[in-house]
């Protein structure tokens, strides 16, 4: 299953990006903060696969509607709704993958490039998990298991940052994160690199974390990181951390802090799970474009 997780993460990484993003994000700077339209929910019903219950729609669920009472608004005008579910349960498979839709967003071509991209990784994450499943009844049988969802990480008049997580649920229970983090004030999306001014915030960021991750290995007995010195029982560490990648999923805390996120088994053994490191902005400083986010 884990290797299935793997071709799921692949598909997703490969779910392609419109080219005019980059022109989105520049005429979203140009055009500053205009002014906001509302804009009704987008409700889904979907057909049921053979033996299986999916569940698509929120206004013909009495559950979905009181999730959805309880997703918070994103300040005044801007919202995340769950847009689709996909639940299956049948003996010993079980799916739930939540996929969500930003609402209200006045840059609509980044609100839509962002919703098709769920939109696609949720429908993958379903046709796949129901492969799998052919897959183990033509083997005999066995168990299959995948959630999906998202968490709202930060909600400030500024910053929304979404992350989504896909876990299998059985075996290794591998999972994954990928984040979203939106300056709703000028409606772009906000990327890792461009918080920096060059390249030089990959050393930086990745020599901190490993400071951090031996810190904490010393402190606490039941951390253990990929590094020498992290608390690893083998000095001689296979698949030694070094450094973060250049786009590394990453999210803004509410309190202006950039946090840097691998997924579980990425720097880390499988107990430790997904993994987090809030960087100190003092050593970030001479990297920052500006303190506008990060600060």
């Amino acid at each position: 299953m884990d290797e299935k997780l793997e071709e799921i993460e692949k598909q997703y990484n490969e779910v392609p990006i419109p080219k005019e993003l980059d022109f989105v994000v520049e005429n979203a700077l140009e055009q500053g903060k205009k002014k906001r339209k509302n804009r009704a929910p987008l409700w889904l019903l979907g057909s049921a696969a053979a033996a299986m219950l999916f569940t698509a729609s929120l206004n013909v669920s009495p559950a979905m509607a009181q999730t959805l009472s309880e997703i918070p608004v994103v300040g005044s005008i801007v919202k995340v709704l769950t847009w689709t579910e996909y639940e299956v349960k049948e003996d010993t498979y079980d799916a739930d993958i939540k996929v969500p839709s930003i609402e209200n967003l006045e840059n609509k071509d980044l609100a839509n490039t962002l919703n098709e991209k769920y939109r696609s990784e949720g429908k993958a994450l379903y046709d796949d998990f129901i492969s799998e499943v052919d897959y183990v009844k033509e083997i005999g049988g066995g168990h299959a298991g995948i959630d999906s969802g998202y968490e709202i990480k930060t909600v400030t008049d500024q910053i929304l940052s979404i992350g989504r997580y896909t876990a299998n649920t059985v075996g290794s229970s591998s999972t994954t994160m990928h984040y979203d983090t939106i300056d709703k004030q000028n409606e772009i999306l906000i990327t890792l690199p461009m918080l920096f001014k060059d390249d030089s915030y990959i050393k930086t960021i990745s020599e901190n974390i490993i400071e951090q991750m031996r810190e904490q290995a010393a402190s606490d007995p039941d951390k253990t990181f990929w590094v020498k010195g992290g608390g690893h029982p083998d000095e001689e560490v296979i698949d030694e951390f070094t450094t973060i990648k250049a786009n590394q999923q990453f999210y803004i805390s509410d309190k202006g802090k950039l946090v840097i996120s691998f997924d579980k088994y990425e720097v880390a053994q499988g107990y430790m799970g997904i993994v987090e490191f809030e960087i100190p902005t003092g050593v970030l400083k001479n990297d920052l474009v500006s303190s506008k986010y990060i600060h």
